[in-house]
């Protein structure tokens, strides 16, 4: 599916992304982007520093900020593209490009989990090794946990396996079986979800109570944060047209109030509440609770209120009135 030499199947998506981490030796260094989902950041700022290497957070969407965080002991750029769970857009092909340039044996990994092999094909834009947390889209009913990667160099994978069988982070027989029977559905589900995003996109860009969206393919920026307007949306939205075959079904929005996004997520009754996303039911969570909490308040490019949203294949007309009626909710943060 990523047009690779070789793929494997890990335990869980952070022992995919462990397993490529430590292709890294002591003493290099990493550049990875500063929007980075919380499970990585935590790995990096906890583990993977401790094993003597340097980590160096830049703003991936912006080549030249890549460009200048390269040195002669940079070897490895990890691009999160679309990212979790701001959607900010990397270009992988200028990006791997730049990164070749300054030398063949940096490694650029694509975290390709919001797209699937689907809608995004990393390897074909110069990418030397695509990351998938299986647990998502490919597995598709939150039953499994699983990491995969694809390289497309012999000499990588024979690393991979060697780090993957010393480690014991090999997935077990019952979760590929599981994620087997999920790929199988993976087309249909993603694309009746993609479809259920786009009409939920549209009823939130219309709503009061939203004061920002993002979305693969849309986006309203909130124009009073100084994150948003640091962004080149214009741009972002130019990139991702280029290297996506669609949005996908996640979608992140603010409210500008973090008890009003409290009251709203206590308020659904067809959206679960849960860190992951990518599955046949809807999803709901604050990131800032929940998958980003790792990582420090000060270290965090999200607002507090951010709510972040996966899209199931349920009736649409059913999300679109429980979203809703969840708006008119009283506030109620027992929940939360």
């Amino acid at each position: 599916m990523e047009n690779g030499s070789s793929g494997f199947a890990f335990s869980s998506g952070m022992a995919a992304l462990s397993a490529v981490t430590r292709l890294l030796e002591v003493g290099e260094e990493i550049i990875v982007p500063d929007d980075i989902y919380g499970g990585l950041y935590r790995l990096l700022t906890n583990i993977t520093i401790k094993m003597g290497i340097h980590v160096n957070f830049v703003d991936t969407t912006k080549t030249e900020e890549v460009k200048r965080a390269l040195t002669k002991k940079t070897k490895m750029v990890i691009i999160e593209t679309p990212s979790n769970p701001l959607m900010k857009i990397s270009d992988i092909a200028s990006i791997c490009s730049l990164v070749h340039s300054y030398g063949s044996d940096i490694l650029c990994v694509v975290d390709s989990s919001l797209m699937t092999p689907l809608l995004q094909n990393p390897l074909d834009l110069g990418a030397d090794v695509v990351v998938h947390s299986g647990t998502k889209f490919f597995g598709g009913h939150s039953d499994a946990t699983v990491g995969l990667v694809a390289v497309n160099n012999e000499l990588r994978a024979k690393k991979l396996a060697f780090v993957q069988n010393a480690e014991g982070t090999g997935l077990a027989p019952f979760e590929c079986w599981l994620t087997l029977r999920g790929i199988k559905t993976m087309a249909i589900r993603l694309e009746k979800a993609q479809e259920n995003a786009k009409q939920i996109v549209e009823y939130l860009s219309r709503h009061p109570h939203v004061t920002a969206i993002y979305y693969p393919g849309f986006y309203k920026p909130n124009r009073d944060s100084e994150n948003d307007r640091s962004r080149d949306f214009q741009k972002e939205l130019s990139v991702f047209l280029k290297q996506s075959k669609g949005g996908g079904c996640v979608i992140s929005f603010d409210t500008g109030n973090l008890l009003r996004s409290k009251s709203f997520i206590n308020a659904l009754k067809l959206f679960r509440i849960t860190v992951s996303f990518g599955s046949v039911n809807s999803l709901v969570e604050l990131p800032c609770v929940l998958s980003h909490s790792s990582i420090p308040s000060k270290s965090r490019s999200l607002p507090e209120s951010l709510i972040r949203m996966s899209i199931g294949i349920e009736n649409i007309h059913d999300l679109i009135s429980d979203i809703n009626q969840a708006f008119q909710a009283d506030r109620d943060t027992s929940k939360l």
